[in-house]
């Protein structure tokens, strides 16, 4: 097996190469693509150093399986048949084709099954703040349908790629040394501040991340729930974190959702209030799961649920959802 990583120098490409040495992904080959400001370069996997190949048009794909994606919207629209032509299956971690009736969008934990509907062999990877969402809402959802979603999100710098932890990096220590701080990646500054917009407004007053994390739950749950969403940059290096009301058919008990959480691959329950336990991003920050915690009754709801979730955008938000869909996909035999 042979697999490609597109976008290797950027935070999810490394990432990605984190994340399949940590798994020992079934690979006999590992091919490392990027632009032609990053050709040449080398990275080291599993001890050995791999050159980075300039991603061109033509036929380096012909005998890849699976390519891992990671390049912005653009780069995977272009490039998108050039990849996938010679019949490499691949899991795009942008937003180009998201929404497109062809191309499933796939959580391994919540909808596994899309990825083997794929005419035009593109899985897409959701939005990091949609990823951790669904994973904590399978559950309840399995328990009683979902009527409505609110959820207000706390997203880390790195959301916004590496130029946004450099970014926050730099603020922070100009902001201590008491000079002016540079502000580019974002639209004010983040240290020691908060910024209640992630992506540009639309005529409905949400922005688009908001709306993605409406449209991206109904693709992925396969639900006619509406969820409305505030989405929050915080001055926080790694790991995104979220507040979400849920409100279900019938009422659920704190215990049975707990329960659920409990034992839902791919969440940890961290929630003793007593002891002052949730989750943090401080503690989840490279970790696989998603963490959640503050399980309560929605007081302004008799059937409302909240809760509290944690987890690594980088990580489980991109890089490892895209390789666990690939490990899917080998473990169903639709890559050999």
């Amino acid at each position: 097996m042979r697999v490609a990583i597109v976008g290797v120098s950027g935070a999810v490409g490394q990432e990605f190469l984190k994340v399949l040495a940590e798994r020992n992904f079934p690979m006999d080959e590992l091919v490392i693509f990027g632009s032609a400001r990053s050709a040449g370069r080398t990275y080291e996997f599993k001890g050995k150093q791999l050159t980075v190949k300039e991603l061109k048009h033509g036929d380096d794909f012909k005998d890849i399986d699976i390519a891992l994606t990671s390049a912005g919207a653009s780069i995977s629209k272009e490039y998108a048949e050039t990849i996938t032509k010679h019949g490499a299956i691949m899991i795009d971690n942008s937003s180009a084709f998201r929404y497109d009736d062809d191309v499933p969008l796939v959580v391994p934990e919540v909808n596994p099954e899309d990825a083997l509907n794929r005419p035009r062999n593109i899985i897409a990877n959701p939005n990091c703040s949609t990823i951790q969402m669904v994973v904590a809402l399978k559950p309840i959802e399995d328990l009683s349908p979902i009527k409505s979603i609110h959820v207000a999100t706390y997203q880390a710098a790195s959301g916004a790629g590496a130029q946004g932890i450099a970014e926050l990096e730099n603020q922070v220590k100009e902001v201590a040394n008491g000079e002016e701080p540079t502000i580019s990646k974002f639209p004010y500054q983040l240290a020691m501040n908060i910024i209640p917009q992630i992506d540009v407004f639309l005529d409905n007053d949400y922005t688009k991340e908001e709306m993605k994390m409406n449209w991206e739950t109904k693709k992925i749950m396969h639900t006619d729930a509406e969820v409305s969403a505030t989405c929050v940059r915080i001055p926080v290096a790694r790991a995104h974190s979220e507040a979400v009301w849920v409100e279900t058919e019938k009422p659920l008990s704190v215990e049975e959702v707990k329960a659920a959480f409990e034992n839902f691959e791919g969440l940890t329950v961290v929630d003793k209030p007593a002891e002052k336990q949730y989750p943090m991003p401080l503690f989840v920050s490279g970790k696989d799961d998603v963490y959640v915690g503050r399980i309560r009754k929605d007081v302004a709801n008799p059937n409302g649920i909240t809760f509290w979730c944690v987890g690594d955008q980088i990580k489980k938000g991109a890089a490892l959802n895209a390789v666990q869909i690939a490990e899917w996909l080998v473990a169903k035999g639709e890559v050999k």
